[in-house]
């Protein structure tokens, strides 16, 4: 992963509350054994009709939203069940951050650690950004993570990460990589666990030995 300190870019509105992973990301595209090719069934049944035709309607089918890298949604955005690639399509659209009122909890921590920016702000703000980008005049956004704040045409505000998160997005790190900062800590963790507890070492082969 590459470290990220802001994100700027076009915004798109997906002003539809509670839209679940389901429809982020529909099952048929869930049969493949790896990430690849999981663009083509994000949102699939909002980009495109029964036929697979786009549907021009669509905000990110417009030309004018055309190199989207952030969705502007309505609460409880990933909502429903926890499939990851949700996340994975989102990614490999392009889509680099989703701010929205709320998330779907399950999602929130499959994004945090794929690193897809996840913004929250409260209902006023939220709601006066969505009206923003939904003028493709009025679209862009900047989020600068080293600040935590988050900017368009008629809204700045703050925002909140944990500390584990931002240092993983200002780091480029995924949950493997933060964790192997820790190496140091988790020796001396270890090393102190059997200073303390000697007799549970090697049980499992030591029985195995005294079985035989």
């Amino acid at each position: 992963m590459s470290a990220q300190t802001c994100i700027q870019g076009i915004g798109a509105p997906i002003p539809v509350a509670n839209l679940d992973t389901d429809q982020i990301m529909p099952k048929q595209f869930l049969r493949r054994i790896d990430k690849a090719g999981l663009a083509d069934g994000l949102l699939y049944d909002m980009r495109f009709d029964s036929s697979g035709k786009p549907r021009a309607d669509f905000v990110l089918n417009k030309a004018a939203y055309a190199g989207t890298k952030v969705l502007v949604a309505a609460p409880n955005f990933g909502c429903g069940s926890s499939r990851e690639h949700a996340v994975w399509g989102l990614q490999q659209y392009g889509i680099q951050a989703v701010i929205a009122e709320s998330f779907g909890e399950i999602f929130y921590s499959n994004a945090m650690n794929n690193s897809l920016m996840l913004v929250v702000l409260n209902k006023a703000d939220a709601e006066r950004m969505l009206a923003d980008v939904s003028n493709p005049d009025t679209s862009e956004v900047v989020i600068d993570v080293v600040s935590m704040t988050v900017r368009s045409k008629s809204v700045n505000a703050s925002f909140s990460l944990s500390d584990r998160h931002r240092k993983m997005f200002l780091q480029g790190l995924d949950m493997v990589g933060a964790t192997l900062t820790l190496q140091n800590d988790i020796k001396a963790f270890s090393e102190n666990h059997w200073k303390k507890r000697p007799w549970l070492k090697d049980i499992a082969q030591k029985v195995r030995t005294r079985l035989a």
